[in-house]
């Protein structure tokens, strides 16, 4: 019987476990959305309105100004200390011109060890694979089509899997847990150890803004109060894990939870993040947000003629407290603004403790009036 390993936040895997998985657990894959354009038409796809069917450029929640905005690339893979990048979409392939060159460059800057795979259909511009494994890509993972899991065979991508693994690229499959479907996904795990694939990836179905009307449709419900997971998603997925343990397949399976890609894989990115952006006067909370003191000025009075005063009045250095000037607010630290907040509001200016995400689009979680 293989071995069944509990990993972190129910995450549950049998061996092999790509090392694209064990990069992401630590927080230090960079997510680089090529193109939200995908040939595809998964009922379930996540892909948020901002993003799915457009044409835009993603390096974690940094949207790229445009394709030569490389800088905006390689400051967030700095920012997180990336090891690796998984590239994803809609569809990577959609733009595989693009995805050469991103791969290159994040080769050339970051050397061979620089672990890269790629999320794709499969469907358009397959005969890009070659070209793209070229590049440097290390591992690509298909997404075959729910109807044909039980017959990949007779798939549009039985021919391109078949070419992709004849390079020197790991291929992988990767595909949402669809509650009740074990017996489909048992028969897609058969097929995919008879090709020589080495692992496929087993999501838990999550709820999202875009695909949550389609899940109703099929009578698919949340499964408690703090989740967008969908019940029944993570019971099928251990069903087919016992199931293949008892088998003697070289294949690994490993079961990605919702909370692990929430509490593992993102809070260990974002605290990545933060450590490499926060200032002195920031507070990186144990789940990787920023705590914050800010200082909103009143109408009529400018970041510098409240720098003047927090100076003359307070006696606090310029080192204590930086000028935002694109959210026109001073930030200081916690301790120093809950000592002077009782003045500060009576002259008319507001003041906040606030916690934020330490991401480019700078997320806020709370905000709590002072004094």
């Amino acid at each position: 019987m293989r071995e069944i390993t509990s990993w972190l936040h129910e995450s549950t895997y049998i061996e092999p476990l790509s090392p694209g998985c064990r990069m992401c657990a630590r927080g230090s894959k960079l997510v680089l959305l090529i193109t939200g354009i995908c040939p595809a038409s998964c009922y379930y796809c996540p892909l948020s309105f901002k993003k799915g069917g457009k044409d835009v450029i993603y390096a974690d929640e940094w949207k790229l100004k445009n394709q030569d905005d490389v800088k905006t690339l390689l400051k967030e893979a700095t920012y997180i200390k990336a090891e690796g990048a998984g590239i994803t979409g809609g569809d990577p392939l959609s733009k595989w011109e693009r995805t050469i060159r991103y791969i290159t460059l994040l080769k050339n800057e970051y050397g061979a060890s620089f672990h890269i795979h790629l999320y794709t259909s499969g469907l358009h511009h397959a005969e890009a694979i070659p070209d793209i494994v070229a590049a440097g890509l290390d591992e690509i993972r298909f997404h075959p089509p729910p109807h044909y899991w039980s017959d990949m065979a007779v798939s549009p991508l039985a021919k391109t899997i078949a070419r992709s693994l004849d390079t020197t690229a790991d291929v992988a499959i990767e595909i949402p847990s669809i509650p009740s479907w074990q017996k489909q996904i048992i028969s897609l795990i058969d097929w995919s150890e008879r090709q020589g694939i080495k692992w496929i990836n087993l999501n838990e179905l999550e709820f999202s803004e875009r695909n949550s009307l389609a899940l109703e449709e099929r009578g698919f419900q949340v499964k408690d109060d703090i989740s967008a997971a969908v019940l029944g998603s993570q019971e099928t997925a251990i069903a087919v894990l016992q199931h293949i343990a008892l088998t003697d397949y070289m294949i690994g399976v490993h079961y990605c939870s919702s909370s692990f890609k929430d509490g593992i894989q993102l809070t260990n990115r974002i605290k990545r993040r933060a450590r490499s952006i926060a200032r002195e006067t920031d507070i990186i909370t144990d789940e990787g947000t920023i705590l914050k003191g800010i200082i909103q000025p009143m109408h009529g009075t400018t970041l510098f003629d409240l720098s003047e005063l927090l100076q003359h009045k307070y006696h606090l250095s310029k080192k204590t407290f930086y000028l935002n000037r694109k959210q026109k607010r001073i930030e200081l630290h916690l301790d120093i603004l809950e000592k002077i907040a009782k003045d500060i509001t009576k002259k008319g200016h507001q003041c906040f403790i606030i916690e934020e995400y330490p991401t480019a689009d700078k997320l806020e979680v709370e905000r709590i009036p002072l004094p």
